[in-house]
Protein backbone atom coordinates (compact mmCIF):
# COMPACT_ATOMS: atom_id res chain seq x y z
CA UNK A 1 0.00 0.00 0.00
CA UNK A 2 1.35 3.69 -0.82
CA UNK A 3 -0.62 6.84 0.40
CA UNK A 4 0.04 10.29 -1.06
CA UNK A 5 -1.60 12.94 0.61
CA UNK A 6 -2.24 15.58 -2.55
CA UNK A 7 -3.51 19.61 -1.82
CA UNK A 8 -6.88 17.93 -2.92
CA UNK A 9 -7.47 14.25 -2.19
CA UNK A 10 -6.00 11.75 -0.32
CA UNK A 11 -4.83 9.04 -2.72
CA UNK A 12 -4.60 5.44 -1.44
CA UNK A 13 -3.05 2.66 -3.94
CA UNK A 14 -3.48 -0.56 -2.90
CA UNK A 15 -4.07 -4.49 -3.68
CA UNK A 16 -7.62 -6.17 -3.67
CA UNK A 17 -7.57 -7.98 -0.32
CA UNK A 18 -7.02 -4.70 1.22
CA UNK A 19 -9.66 -3.14 -0.51
CA UNK A 20 -11.70 -6.24 0.73
CA UNK A 21 -10.81 -5.94 4.13
CA UNK A 22 -13.79 -5.55 7.03
CA UNK A 23 -12.73 -1.94 8.33
CA UNK A 24 -12.19 -0.77 4.28
CA UNK A 25 -15.66 -2.43 3.08
CA UNK A 26 -17.53 -0.77 6.15
CA UNK A 27 -16.26 2.58 5.03
CA UNK A 28 -16.95 2.28 1.23
CA UNK A 29 -20.62 0.80 2.04
CA UNK A 30 -21.88 3.70 3.96
CA UNK A 31 -20.44 6.40 1.78
CA UNK A 32 -22.25 4.61 -1.38
CA UNK A 33 -24.18 8.24 -1.91
CA UNK A 34 -20.45 10.04 -2.39
CA UNK A 35 -18.95 7.85 -4.45
CA UNK A 36 -17.81 8.15 -7.96
CA UNK A 37 -16.37 4.54 -10.02
CA UNK A 38 -13.79 5.49 -12.06
CA UNK A 39 -11.01 2.96 -14.16
CA UNK A 40 -9.73 0.43 -11.35
CA UNK A 41 -10.64 2.95 -8.66
CA UNK A 42 -13.30 4.44 -6.80
CA UNK A 43 -13.32 8.53 -5.32
CA UNK A 44 -15.12 8.82 -2.21
CA UNK A 45 -16.49 12.35 -1.50
CA UNK A 46 -16.60 14.29 1.82
CA UNK A 47 -19.88 13.94 3.83
CA UNK A 48 -20.37 15.85 6.87
CA UNK A 49 -23.23 13.68 8.09
CA UNK A 50 -20.47 10.70 7.94
CA UNK A 51 -17.46 12.70 9.38
CA UNK A 52 -17.25 10.21 12.51
CA UNK A 53 -16.87 7.45 10.45
CA UNK A 54 -14.43 8.71 7.92
CA UNK A 55 -12.00 9.50 11.11
CA UNK A 56 -12.46 6.70 12.27
CA UNK A 57 -11.65 4.80 8.74
CA UNK A 58 -8.40 7.08 8.77
CA UNK A 59 -7.47 5.83 11.74
CA UNK A 60 -7.40 2.80 10.95
CA UNK A 61 -6.06 3.22 7.31
CA UNK A 62 -3.30 5.08 9.05
CA UNK A 63 -2.96 1.90 11.69
CA UNK A 64 -3.20 -0.93 8.64
CA UNK A 65 -0.12 1.39 6.90
CA UNK A 66 2.09 1.82 10.32
CA UNK A 67 2.18 -1.53 10.80
CA UNK A 68 3.22 -2.60 7.05
CA UNK A 69 6.15 0.15 7.33
CA UNK A 70 7.04 -0.04 11.21
CA UNK A 71 6.62 3.11 12.57
CA UNK A 72 4.21 4.68 15.10
CA UNK A 73 0.86 5.39 13.27
CA UNK A 74 0.02 8.77 15.56
CA UNK A 75 2.01 11.23 13.58
CA UNK A 76 0.60 9.79 10.25
CA UNK A 77 -2.97 9.81 11.78
CA UNK A 78 -2.36 13.76 12.73
CA UNK A 79 -1.61 14.52 9.62
CA UNK A 80 -4.24 12.45 7.86
CA UNK A 81 -6.46 13.99 10.05
CA UNK A 82 -5.50 17.31 8.22
CA UNK A 83 -6.80 16.15 4.87
CA UNK A 84 -10.00 14.94 6.18
CA UNK A 85 -12.22 17.63 4.13
CA UNK A 86 -10.55 16.13 1.07
CA UNK A 87 -11.91 13.24 -1.34
CA UNK A 88 -10.23 9.78 -0.87
CA UNK A 89 -9.18 8.21 -4.26
CA UNK A 90 -8.68 4.10 -3.93
CA UNK A 91 -6.77 2.57 -6.52
CA UNK A 92 -6.22 -0.57 -7.27
CA UNK A 93 -2.32 -0.90 -7.82
CA UNK A 94 -2.73 -3.60 -10.68
CA UNK A 95 -5.32 -4.23 -13.00
CA UNK A 96 -6.19 -7.75 -12.70
CA UNK A 97 -8.09 -10.14 -14.60
CA UNK A 98 -11.98 -9.66 -14.49
CA UNK A 99 -14.20 -11.78 -11.54
CA UNK A 100 -17.57 -12.47 -13.91
CA UNK A 101 -20.50 -11.43 -11.23
CA UNK A 102 -23.67 -12.47 -12.96
CA UNK A 103 -26.84 -9.56 -11.47
CA UNK A 104 -30.11 -10.74 -12.35
CA UNK A 105 -32.81 -8.05 -13.49
CA UNK A 106 -36.42 -8.90 -12.95
CA UNK A 107 -39.44 -6.37 -13.39
CA UNK A 108 -42.67 -6.57 -11.29
CA UNK A 109 -44.28 -4.37 -13.38
CA UNK A 110 -43.19 -0.89 -15.65
CA UNK A 111 -42.73 1.08 -12.70
CA UNK A 112 -40.78 -1.44 -10.02
CA UNK A 113 -37.82 -3.27 -11.10
CA UNK A 114 -35.76 -6.33 -9.23
CA UNK A 115 -32.03 -6.62 -9.06
CA UNK A 116 -30.33 -9.50 -7.47
CA UNK A 117 -27.17 -11.26 -6.98
CA UNK A 118 -26.57 -14.79 -6.94
CA UNK A 119 -23.83 -14.18 -3.99
CA UNK A 120 -22.77 -11.24 -1.98
CA UNK A 121 -21.28 -8.85 -3.81
CA UNK A 122 -20.36 -5.24 -1.47
CA UNK A 123 -18.77 -3.82 -4.68
CA UNK A 124 -21.23 -5.07 -6.82
CA UNK A 125 -24.32 -3.27 -4.88
CA UNK A 126 -22.08 -0.24 -4.01
CA UNK A 127 -21.84 1.16 -7.63
CA UNK A 128 -25.66 0.04 -8.09
CA UNK A 129 -26.88 2.01 -5.26
CA UNK A 130 -24.28 5.13 -5.93
CA UNK A 131 -26.04 4.99 -9.12
CA UNK A 132 -29.95 4.59 -7.84
CA UNK A 133 -29.78 5.50 -4.93
CA UNK A 134 -32.60 8.00 -5.34
CA UNK A 135 -35.01 5.79 -6.92
CA UNK A 136 -34.14 2.70 -4.37
CA UNK A 137 -37.58 1.27 -2.21
CA UNK A 138 -35.88 -0.85 -0.06
CA UNK A 139 -32.23 -3.10 -0.24
CA UNK A 140 -30.10 -5.95 1.21
CA UNK A 141 -26.36 -7.04 0.42
CA UNK A 142 -27.66 -9.16 -2.57
CA UNK A 143 -30.90 -7.52 -3.70
CA UNK A 144 -32.09 -3.99 -4.63
CA UNK A 145 -35.99 -3.20 -5.35
CA UNK A 146 -35.77 0.27 -7.39
CA UNK A 147 -39.01 2.62 -8.45
CA UNK A 148 -37.92 3.08 -11.97
CA UNK A 149 -41.76 5.12 -12.52
CA UNK A 150 -40.56 8.29 -14.03
CA UNK A 151 -38.35 8.38 -17.11
CA UNK A 152 -35.21 9.68 -15.35
CA UNK A 153 -35.28 7.34 -13.48
CA UNK A 154 -35.35 4.56 -16.35
CA UNK A 155 -32.76 6.80 -17.83
CA UNK A 156 -30.50 6.46 -14.60
CA UNK A 157 -30.87 3.01 -15.19
CA UNK A 158 -29.92 2.85 -18.39
CA UNK A 159 -26.48 4.67 -17.78
CA UNK A 160 -26.32 2.59 -14.62
CA UNK A 161 -26.27 -0.70 -16.78
CA UNK A 162 -24.38 0.63 -19.47
CA UNK A 163 -21.30 0.47 -17.05
CA UNK A 164 -19.99 -3.11 -16.95
CA UNK A 165 -16.49 -3.04 -15.25
CA UNK A 166 -16.21 -2.21 -11.71
CA UNK A 167 -12.57 -2.33 -9.85
CA UNK A 168 -11.68 -6.12 -11.12
CA UNK A 169 -15.66 -7.17 -11.53
CA UNK A 170 -17.08 -7.76 -15.04
CA UNK A 171 -21.05 -7.68 -14.66
CA UNK A 172 -23.25 -9.87 -16.91
CA UNK A 173 -26.64 -8.60 -16.52
CA UNK A 174 -29.44 -11.45 -17.45
CA UNK A 175 -33.44 -11.09 -17.69
CA UNK A 176 -36.13 -12.90 -18.96
CA UNK A 177 -38.23 -12.56 -21.95
CA UNK A 178 -40.75 -10.35 -20.58
CA UNK A 179 -38.50 -7.89 -19.06
CA UNK A 180 -37.92 -5.55 -22.17
CA UNK A 181 -41.45 -5.07 -22.85
CA UNK A 182 -42.87 -4.66 -19.30
CA UNK A 183 -40.78 -1.64 -18.47
CA UNK A 184 -40.37 0.30 -21.75
CA UNK A 185 -44.33 -0.65 -22.45
CA UNK A 186 -45.13 3.17 -22.14
CA UNK A 187 -42.59 3.79 -25.41
CA UNK A 188 -44.77 3.82 -28.52
CA UNK A 189 -42.20 4.18 -31.13
CA UNK A 190 -39.52 1.46 -30.15
CA UNK A 191 -41.42 -2.18 -30.25
CA UNK A 192 -39.79 -5.25 -28.83
CA UNK A 193 -42.40 -7.58 -30.91
CA UNK A 194 -43.33 -10.73 -29.39
CA UNK A 195 -41.26 -13.25 -27.85
CA UNK A 196 -40.00 -15.30 -30.28
CA UNK A 197 -37.73 -11.89 -31.63
CA UNK A 198 -36.40 -11.71 -27.66
CA UNK A 199 -33.18 -12.76 -28.70
CA UNK A 200 -33.02 -10.01 -31.52
CA UNK A 201 -34.29 -7.18 -28.73
CA UNK A 202 -31.91 -8.20 -26.62
CA UNK A 203 -28.97 -7.86 -29.04
CA UNK A 204 -30.25 -4.27 -30.27
CA UNK A 205 -30.36 -3.01 -26.43
CA UNK A 206 -26.92 -4.27 -25.85
CA UNK A 207 -25.84 -2.34 -29.09
CA UNK A 208 -27.22 1.09 -27.49
CA UNK A 209 -25.27 0.09 -24.06
CA UNK A 210 -22.19 -0.55 -25.95
CA UNK A 211 -22.35 2.79 -27.89
CA UNK A 212 -23.41 4.38 -24.03
CA UNK A 213 -26.54 5.96 -25.89
CA UNK A 214 -30.50 6.01 -24.61
CA UNK A 215 -32.41 3.87 -26.50
CA UNK A 216 -34.01 5.04 -29.97
CA UNK A 217 -31.36 7.63 -30.10
CA UNK A 218 -31.16 9.61 -33.11
CA UNK A 219 -28.56 8.26 -35.70
CA UNK A 220 -26.32 11.79 -34.81
CA UNK A 221 -26.34 10.69 -31.21
CA UNK A 222 -24.71 7.37 -32.40
CA UNK A 223 -22.09 8.92 -34.43
CA UNK A 224 -21.08 11.34 -32.04
CA UNK A 225 -20.99 8.62 -29.31
CA UNK A 226 -19.13 6.15 -30.90
CA UNK A 227 -16.14 8.69 -32.33
CA UNK A 228 -15.67 9.68 -28.73
CA UNK A 229 -15.66 6.03 -27.73
CA UNK A 230 -13.49 5.31 -30.80
CA UNK A 231 -10.99 7.48 -29.73
CA UNK A 232 -10.50 6.10 -26.07
CA UNK A 233 -10.73 2.40 -27.50
CA UNK A 234 -8.54 2.68 -30.85
CA UNK A 235 -5.79 -0.57 -30.74
CA UNK A 236 -3.29 2.90 -32.01
CA UNK A 237 -4.57 4.76 -28.36
CA UNK A 238 -2.96 2.03 -26.61
CA UNK A 239 0.31 2.67 -24.51
CA UNK A 240 -0.01 -0.36 -22.04
CA UNK A 241 2.50 -3.33 -22.85
CA UNK A 242 0.40 -5.81 -20.43
CA UNK A 243 -1.31 -8.18 -23.13
CA UNK A 244 -4.82 -7.96 -21.20
CA UNK A 245 -5.39 -4.64 -21.15
CA UNK A 246 -4.51 -5.07 -25.10
CA UNK A 247 -6.87 -7.54 -25.50
CA UNK A 248 -9.46 -5.82 -23.66
CA UNK A 249 -9.32 -2.44 -25.38
CA UNK A 250 -8.94 -4.53 -28.68
CA UNK A 251 -12.10 -6.72 -27.94
CA UNK A 252 -14.03 -3.17 -26.77
CA UNK A 253 -13.10 -1.63 -30.23
CA UNK A 254 -14.41 -4.55 -31.94
CA UNK A 255 -17.73 -4.53 -30.05
CA UNK A 256 -18.16 -0.57 -30.57
CA UNK A 257 -17.55 -1.48 -34.14
CA UNK A 258 -20.38 -4.15 -34.28
CA UNK A 259 -23.18 -1.77 -32.68
CA UNK A 260 -22.38 1.08 -34.80
CA UNK A 261 -22.92 -0.56 -37.97
CA UNK A 262 -25.57 -2.20 -36.60
CA UNK A 263 -27.91 1.10 -35.71
CA UNK A 264 -26.08 4.19 -38.11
Amino acid sequence: MNIVLCNNLILIRTDFDTLNSKWMREFLNTHSRSMLFLQKSVLVFKNSNLQNLRDKFLYYLSMHYAKKHDFSYKFFLRAMLKYSSQPIKIELKKMQKPELVDVNLYAYNKDTLLISLNYPNSWVISYLRSQLDLYIERGTDISLVVDISDYKAKFRLERALRKRDILHYKIDYSYDNHFLSTIYSDFADFSFGNLSKTREEKLKIDFYTRLECPIGASRDSIRKSYKKLAKVYHPDMINEQDSYIIKHYTQKFQLLQEAYNALY
